[in-house]
């Protein structure tokens, strides 16, 4: 039976991931900072799927919360087949309106965490031959959106980077970009979505089902809706200048997760 990593694991898109994969027949390992809450999710997903959920409270935004993620994805003796590395948060605020230590805190969990558990993992993973990560960033990070945006272009550009060099080593890597999910990341970031039209909100189940079908056709890149895709497209052709506008008047009031 395999095994997969999740942070982020008791809220939102993670959660999504550990039902999906639970239900699947996959071990589990949930990682988060609330020892409580995962103690009770894992209870749950073992007496639904019956699987075993292990449990790993830890902070990412903490040296010590990186390094014992790490050691349990280095540990070849209980490998981890999957790495979902969704752990992530929104500040509220225009640039300069946000606090340093939260926007270095920001860069801390979405960049320097996802760096080293990446590498922790696929290390272990190319010693095996097969493995595979999920990084999810945003569709934020195609168009111009201060920290949170330019902390999820990260994301994309060093997923899609590492895919490629290690292309033939059995390990595979796939960035997820979202676009908006009813989850509590809106609401944690004191984040208001009354303007958010309908349409663009996602399904978080829905969204784990097509990324975990886009990642088994090895696509290193993930855009798991038509309507964003089409989304996207528009912003290929749109002038950045244009773009930077539009986000500077709506996008800091709330960010696709």
């Amino acid at each position: 039976m395999t095994t997969a990593l999740i942070t982020g694991a008791t809220a939102g898109i993670g959660a999504a991931f550990a039902r999906r994969l639970a239900a699947d027949g996959h071990d589990l390992v949930l990682v988060a900072r609330d020892a409580q809450r995962l103690r009770e999710q894992a209870t749950e997903l073992h007496d639904r799927h019956g699987i075993e959920a292990e449990v790993l409270a830890a902070d990412l935004a903490t040296d010590e919360g990186i390094e014992t993620v790490a050691a349990r994805l280095s540990d070849l003796r209980n490998p981890v087949d999957l790495l979902i590395n969704n752990a992530g948060f929104g500040n509220k605020g225009r640039y300069l309106d946000v606090p340093m230590a939260d926007e270095l805190r920001m860069l801390k969990v979405h960049c320097e965490a996802v760096l080293r558990l990446t590498t922790a993992a696929a290390e272990a993973m190319r010693s095996r031959g097969r493995g595979g990560v999920v990084n999810v960033a945003s569709v934020a990070a195609f168009v111009p959106r201060g920290t949170y945006g330019a902390s999820k272009a990260w994301v994309v550009q060093f997923t899609q980077g590492a895919a490629r060099d290690l292309a033939d080593s059995g390990v595979r890597l796939m960035v997820l970009c979202p676009g908006f999910v009813r989850t509590e990341f809106h609401e944690r970031a004191g984040m208001g979505t009354s303007n958010i039209p309908n349409w663009m909100w996602l399904d978080a189940d829905k969204l784990v089902a097509a990324a975990l079908a886009d990642l088994a056709r090895g696509k290193s890149l993930s855009v798991p809706d038509p309507r964003y895709k089409a989304l996207m497209g528009v912003v290929k052709v749109t002038p950045r200048g244009l773009l930077g506008g539009v986000t500077s008047r709506t996008g800091r009031k709330y960010g696709p997760r």
